[in-house]
């Protein structure tokens, strides 16, 4: 029996910007990308009429054809949160949230066998009464995947629905087997990308049928314990639900800041960007009372140079969230590991391994802490209460800085506010 539902909003941002235009977004040739930015920008959504002429989602916009006359709207990243929020309104009147697992800002899985005999629907009955109170609510369309399992729905989603007149594909183990199990290309499967099917091509797998017909030993010996994954996913199973994902809690938490840069920046610039990241996360940690002993930095290079990329790992002496304490330690290691060869375009700093237990201080350490401390409540304080750039270091006003900017942004991209 089919119970699970996974549904995704058809060409989301893109769909947004015409509805706020009051255009179709399904004959509208419109895609969302910074009008700001170069060429070489991506386009963060393309409309469904731009898909028909090849143009794909996250191409370049030098790699829009010259023939097509399209509108270009700036991101509005707020705009796309808040119909996000009515569109799970939505959802939560007719399924409760403990049965729902949102999976994007665009894509939710629903759990929707309690409440079939509730409303006399099959649950593909129930995509579409779904989907089409999300259209007559937002204007935006929706396609869905439904499925005897979350792995079945999201396949079903991805796969199948965007053949079928309806916007939705139904999947069980042995239509799966039936429909799918030649498919090609495997990178069209969740959780196989690019260089996972290019490994299986070269063990001579190309479909899910070789796949799952593989010995297990051959895959667990390439893959470890993803092979695991792998060989449930071939045969269509997926023993996880939606209340396992609830409560699921990692042992191993981090927080991981990253940026990719508008332009190619030198050795020294860069330096100010990582400076401008610690800080931020200095304070992400003392807002929730976090502390780390690890930070690990990665640096990209540009696409120009033809070394990739360099990392670095560095450890404290003890736990900490005190700026004064972490910066010094991370940009020795920048300093160690970034390639003045090289212009950057690229940078990910995590902080690993977050505990709630700070280390044992000295009395010196506890007066020099508590004023660290104190600041950085402050800054918090008057951050919450004014904005993110109502106080900021003499650094971010330096060329080349970014915090302040990004202040502005959501997710990288203009809030639209």
């Amino acid at each position: 029996m089919q119970r699970y539902i996974c549904i995704d909003l058809k060409s989301f941002y893109a769909s947004v910007e015409c509805v706020e235009r009051g255009l179709d977004p399904m004959t509208t040739n419109l895609v969302v990308a910074d009008p700001e930015r170069k060429e070489g920008t991506i386009c963060l959504a393309v409309s469904p009429s731009m898909k028909k002429f090849g143009v794909k989602n996250r191409c370049r916009v030098f790699e829009i054809p010259k023939n097509i006359d399209y509108i270009m709207a700036s991101p509005r990243m707020q705009k796309y949160i808040d119909y996000s929020a009515e569109i799970y309104g939505i959802y939560i009147r007719h399924i409760a949230p403990e049965d729902i697992h949102v999976y994007s800002v665009d894509e939710a899985f629903m759990d929707v066998k309690p409440y079939m005999s509730r409303y006399n629907m099959t649950a593909r009955e129930m995509a579409v009464m779904l989907m089409e109170k999300v259209r007559e609510k937002t204007g935006v369309r929706a396609t869905a995947g439904v499925g005897s399992n979350l792995y079945l729905a999201k396949i079903a989603l991805d796969i199948t629905a965007k053949h079928s007149p309806d916007f939705i594909g139904e999947l069980d183990e042995d239509t799966y087997k039936k429909e799918l199990w030649d498919h090609t290309p495997l990178s069209d499967f969740w959780r196989i990308g690019k260089a996972t099917e290019r490994t299986l091509a070269g063990m001579g797998i190309h479909t899910m049928r070789q796949l799952a017909h593989t010995d297990e030993e051959i895959l667990y010996k390439r893959f470890g314990i993803d092979a695991e994954l792998m060989i449930d996913h071939a045969w269509g199973r997926e023993p996880v639900t939606i209340s396992d994902i609830k409560n699921y809690h990692s042992n191993n938490t981090s927080l991981t800041s990253g940026q990719v840069l508008m332009r190619d920046y030198d050795v020294d610039e860069a330096r100010i960007i990582v400076a401008e990241m610690i800080d931020a996360l200095c304070l992400e940690m003392a807002e929730k009372n976090l502390y780390s002993q690890s930070f690990s930095l990665h640096i990209g290079y540009s696409h120009n140079s033809y070394r990739a990329s360099s990392r670095g790992t560095v450890a404290l002496l003890a736990p900490s969230n005190v700026y004064a304490d972490v910066i010094g330690p991370v940009l020795e290691v920048y300093d160690r590991i970034a390639d003045k060869k090289h212009l950057i375009r690229r940078l990910n700093i995590s902080c690993n391994n977050l505990t709630g237990e700070n280390r044992q201080l000295t009395f010196a350490d506890i007066l020099k802490d508590d004023k660290d401390r104190q600041i950085q409540k402050a800054m918090i304080d008057i951050k919450d209460r004014f904005g993110k750039s109502a106080v900021f270091r003499a650094r971010d006003l330096q060329e080349g800085a970014t915090a302040l900017e990004r202040n502005r942004q959501i997710g990288g991209h203009k809030s639209g506010e």
